[in-house]
This record gives structure tokens, C-alpha cells and sequence, in this order.
């Protein structure tokens, strides 16, 4: 089985240490394969910031990592950086791959970089972009859980929330669907929530949105607390089956506490909804 511990809106900057410290003690104690970060790492994207949330992520001693920039990530303030060098940082922390793959017998990753410099809180996607990982995902394994990242999401549950969502995501949803994904990856919005998008749209497979909360920041919105997501996938019994569990910091506990689980059963390669 392969673990994959899912984090997104960290705001490094605006971090709180102990629940830094709890996230920590349950990256050791769950020990997950891969670690994806899905954007806004960093709070107004100073080099300090990235500094932070470097040190952070070796200190999870976690042995891969995918991970993508969020609009905090590129500089605000400073418009020389964000116009001429808008990733610079983020690339001196995470490296100059700004969508990168996870590929392996089990997973495959594809991130999608959804951020703009002309865009201040909007991300879009492009066709290019949706073509890029389209074709990505039809070379895909059989065993393969397909994942899909983005920064913004590709849907939201309450209407407060439809103006962050993904500029193209219709397009992206479909078409993604088409080439075998089945789990599309996000934050943004900072609540967590579990979409089943087949129920929402006449898609031909079952695909769920994933939304993760704000792992470690002080910049709690809505009516969750800090907030990530254990993804399980490959169980000897059940391999086509994949586990999604929303874990919560608890203040009480001063630990991260498994708010609950929900199993989902892929659909093979080439098989309609129905089957």
C-alpha cells in the first residue's frame, strides 16, 4: 500500500508552530511514500518564508515530494520580481520544475501550474495545458492511481466560493476525465472537502475533487481548523480501491485527529460509469 500525505496553504509566515510540531509528529508516525503540496506555501513569498517552509518539508522526512506554487508564492509587493522573476523564489526552495510528475508502479502525479503573474487571486488553465496532461494520463498504467493537482479549485460546495474557482476547469474536469483521472487535487479556498464530480456531470468515469484545508497557517477560514488529507491506495485486498482521509488539528489533543474516511472505487482504464 502507498501512502500519500496531501498539504496545501501552509502560509509560511503566518504559521503556527505548534500545530508545524503536530503536523510533524504525524508525518513521522504515518510515514506516507509522497508528499504533495498544492500551492500558497509561503504568505507573501519573502525568501525567510520559503526558507521556513523548506526546512519544514526536510524535517517530514518524507521521500518524494511534488509540489506547486500558489499566488502567494509569487511575489506581491516587490512588482520588479513578479513581473520579470515571479518564481525565482519558489524555484531557489523547490526546485525549477514548476509541474512536476510523480511517476511510479502505483501513482502518477501530474501537477498543473494555475497561477499567473497578471493574476493577483484567479488561476486559469490553459489547453495547452489541458492537452499537456491529458496525454499524460492515457499513457498511464493500469494499477495507476491518476492524480491531478492544481492550485485552485475545479469545484466548490458553497457559493461564496465560486469566484477562486479554476478559470477552464469545466474543460479540464472533462476532458481529464476522458484520459483515466481520478482524483483532481486542490486548496485556494482553505475548506476541505471530498466531491464526487460524477455526480455533478455527465462524466465518463468516477472522478472526485479533493480539497485540502490549511495545514499549518493561522489563516483559518470557514468551520474548519487546521486541516490535510491521507490518501491510501493499492490494498491487497482492494486494488482498485483508494482510501481518502481528512485529518483535523485538534487544540485539545494539541495533535492532528482523523476527522473521517471515505473509500472510493476507481474505475478501470476503458470502463464507463455504469460498469
Amino acid at each position: 500500500m502507498k501512502t500519500v500525505l496531501h498539504i496545501s496553504d501552509t502560509h509560511f509566515g503566518t504559521e503556527r508552530p505548534h500545530v508545524v510540531t503536530a503536523l510533524e509528529r504525524l508525518a513521522h508516525a504515518q510515514t506516507p511514500d509522497l508528499l504533495i503540496l498544492s500551492g500558497d506555501i509561503t504568505q507573501r513569498a519573502r525568501a525567510v518564508e520559503f526558507q521556513a517552509a523548506h526546512a519544514f518539508v526536510e524535517r517530514l522526512a518524507i521521500p518524494a515530494i511534488v509540489a506547486i506554487a500558489g499566488n502567494h508564492d509569487i511575489p506581491l509587493f516587490d512588482v520588479a520580481t513578479r513581473i520579470f522573476l515571479p518564481y525565482s523564489r519558489y524555484c531557489r526552495a523547490f526546485g525549477s520544475e514548476l509541474e512536476p510528475i510523480h511517476d511510479s508502479p502505483e501513482l502518477l502525479v501530474i501537477t498543473v501550474r494555475t497561477t499567473r503573474r497578471y493574476r493577483h487571486i484567479e488561476g486559469e488553465v490553459s489547453s495547452a495545458q489541458i492537452a499537456r496532461v491529458a496525454q499524460r494520463l492515457e499513457q498511464a498504467g493500469d494499477q495507476q492511481l491518476r492524480i491531478v493537482v492544481t492550485h485552485q479549485p475545479v469545484h466548490v460546495t458553497h457559493a461564496i466560493d465560486e469566484e477562486h474557482l479554476l478559470r477552464g476547469h469545466q474543460h479540464a474536469i472533462n476532458r481529464w476525465a476522458e484520459a483515466g483521472v481520478d482524483l483532481i487535487l486542490g486548496g485556494h479556498i482553505h475548506r476541505p472537502f471530498i466531491a464526487a464530480l460524477h455526480e455533478h456531470a455527465d462524466l465518463p468515469r468516477r472522478v472526485w475533487a479533493v480539497q485540502a484545508g490549511t495545514a499549518v497557517s493561522s489563516r483559518i477560514r470557514h468551520d474548519s481548523n487546521n486541516s490535510i488529507n491521507l490518501i491510501r491506495y493499492g490494498l491487497a485486498n482492494a486494488p482498485l480501491q483508494c482510501v481518502v482521509e481528512r485529518w483535523d488539528y485538534n487544540e485539545d489533543a494539541d495533535n492532528f485527529l482523523l476527522a473521517n474516511s471515505i473509500e472510493m472505487q476507481r474505475s478501470p482504464l476503458g470502463a464507463s460509469l455504469q460498469e
